[in-house]
Formats: structure tokens, sequence, C-alpha cells
């Protein structure tokens, strides 16, 4: 799952709206919404977000939310660490070959180090 994924699946439960019924209202098969919240298909386009927070009627600082979500929901991530030290390099690699066995906690910790630049 993404994380514009589970904000949209997040946002249509608490309207009880029908992925099917979503899907029509926003021209899109109820397989590629299924698809977009569980991650499968790629970080949606801008055009597609606007869709979603006119559909929902989300606006202002929820609305610029959604698409930040959108903008770090890519589920196929490349990390450039040329230019950085051999440590940074180090922890890119290790990093996406354990993500998958790390527990919410460690990822929740090194989200928290991450966001706070390290403060």
């Amino acid at each position: 799952m993404t994380p514009f994924g589970e904000k949209m699946r997040e946002l249509r439960a608490a309207r009880s709206l029908a992925a099917k019924d979503m899907a029509a209202g926003l021209g899109v098969s109820p397989a590629y919404l299924s698809a977009l919240e569980h991650g499968q298909r790629g970080r949606p386009n801008r055009r597609f977000v606007h869709q979603v927070c006119q559909y929902l009627g989300i606006i202002w600082d929820e609305a610029e939310d959604l698409q930040r979500l959108a903008d770090l929901s890519h589920p196929r991530v490349t990390v450039d660490t040329a230019g950085l030290s051999a440590q940074a390099t180090e922890f890119a690699n290790l990093l996406a070959e354990k993500i998958q066995d790390l527990p919410e906690d460690a990822i929740e910790r090194m989200m928290a180090e991450v966001k706070g630049g390290g403060q």
C-alpha cells in the first residue's frame, strides 16, 4: 500500500463510498482504483489527484496533503547516492534489501529521524 492509496481509501470509507461508485465518479475502472489504493499502480498524476479532491470535496490544506502523499507514493523508489559517502550508499542499499523485514516500529523511528532532519 502507498501513503496516497491508504489516505484515499480512508477518505472513501469515511464517506461510505463504494469503490465502484467512486471509480465511476472519477471516470476510471474499479480495478484501477483498487490497484491505486493497494499500491499496485504508480504514483497518480496531479490531474487525477485534483479530480479526487473535487469528487470528495477536499480543499486547501487537505488537498495539499493529498498531493504531498501522492508525490511520496511511487512504489518503486530510486535513491541516487552519487556524491554521497560510502556509508550513505551502503545504508540505501541495505534499506532496499531489508525493508520488507523491518518491524513497523523501526520504520516509524527511522521516519521520525528523517522527518526531523536528524535533530
